[in-house]
């Protein structure tokens, strides 16, 4: 049997998540889906599409979805809802898990990799995360937890943007692509979002595309943290956007370039050293590197500690080797990395 995907939808308190996920699933994309709740809220969809006894932890919705409740751990959960539907208990093509508001996605994001049996029935697809264009500003200021959701994301919507003047609208999207310039944001209205941006989005293949926007990054590398120590860089010009300087986010991305090819070696002692330091701070990363010796991308991403790499495709005739990479994180050493880096180039 091939594997099952699964998203997971992460988002605080009153951004939408139960919205969407009731548009999901009675959307007549004749798709069967598995709901695992992290919590039964106040708002959760049972009460509307779920026909169930209160007492049974998966419940049969009348669209033909199924949903849980996690009483217990996820790894259970998810073992137990494909072992039912390897005896044919239980019918569904996918998995999706709304975690709570606080919840840090990445625990939940390793429970895919870290747990062999889980790895043997599921593939994790993507890490949805939705924000409140209404209190985005106040929940990003304070909460830690709303930043790493979107430090996680492969894909952010955001929600209520219709409550919000629009260039407020703009710059939270700026500070967002601050945070994590890898995952394309799309305004949503009351959770009508094309199933297409929401499935089988692959955030977690290992593939050669490496979706930055340039033209962003060209403004400023991804740079926000403004130079603390008096020397210049050889990245990038400082982003001239009018909001840029109100907030210094914990959570930041940035990128290395290089047209240098890289030390295999050197790279993969460095690589391994700093995940073994700054792992639980290390959000997403991902890079399409060029190997001294291969002629084809070495592709490599992580969660955390979690690191994995792959060969991708042969350069083409003529291409550029450019290695690009990008770090997503809480308050990682940017100079350290940088200069670490450099060094492991040939």
């Amino acid at each position: 049997m091939s594997l099952i995907p699964a998203t997971i939808l992460t988002g605080f308190l009153g951004s939408g998540k139960t919205t969407l996920l009731k548009r999901v699933l009675s959307e007549a994309h004749g798709q069967k889906i598995a709901v695992i709740e992290n919590e039964f809220g106040e708002e959760n969809i049972d009460n509307e599409i779920l026909v169930a006894d209160r007492n049974e932890q998966v419940v049969q919705m009348n669209n033909g979805c199924v949903c849980c409740t996690i009483r217990e751990d996820l790894r259970s959960t998810l073992s137990d809802l494909a072992e039912r539907r390897r005896k044919g208990e239980l019918d569904f093509e996918r998995v999706v898990i709304e975690t709570t508001g606080l919840a840090d996605p990445g625990p939940v994001a390793q429970t895919f990799f870290m747990d062999d049996e889980i790895a043997e029935s599921y593939l994790l697809d993507s890490i949805l995360t939705l924000v409140d264009a209404k209190h985005a500003e106040t929940q990003l200021d304070t909460r830690q937890e709303a930043r790493r959701q979107v430090g996680f994301a492969d894909q952010i919507f955001v929600s209520k943007t219709d409550l919000v003047a629009k260039d407020e609208v703009d710059a939270l999207m700026h500070r967002l692509k601050h945070m994590n310039p890898r995952a394309p944001q799309r305004a949503v209205h009351f959770g009508e979002v094309p199933i297409g941006e929401v499935f089988d989005l692959k955030g977690f293949n290992l593939n050669a595309k490496l979706d930055i926007d340039p033209e962003f990054l060209n403004a400023d590398d991804g740079h926000h943290d403004h130079d603390h120590h008096g020397h210049d860089h050889e990245h990038g010009e400082h982003c001239d956007h009018p909001h840029h300087h109100a907030h210094d986010d914990d959570v930041k991305s940035f990128v290395f370039r290089s047209k240098r090819a890289f030390s295999p070696a050197k790279l993969e002692d460095f690589l391994g050293a700093i995940v073994q330091v700054y792992g639980p701070k290390m959000l997403r990363y991902k890079g399409v590197l060029n190997m001294k010796g291969s002629d084809r991308k070495v592709v490599f991403q992580g969660v955390h500690q979690l690191m994995g790499s792959d060969l991708g495709p042969k350069w083409a005739p003529g291409e550029e080797k450019v290695s690009k990479m990008v770090f997503i994180g809480i308050d990682l050493p940017r100079e350290v990395l940088m200069q670490g880096l450099e060094q492991c180039l040939v």
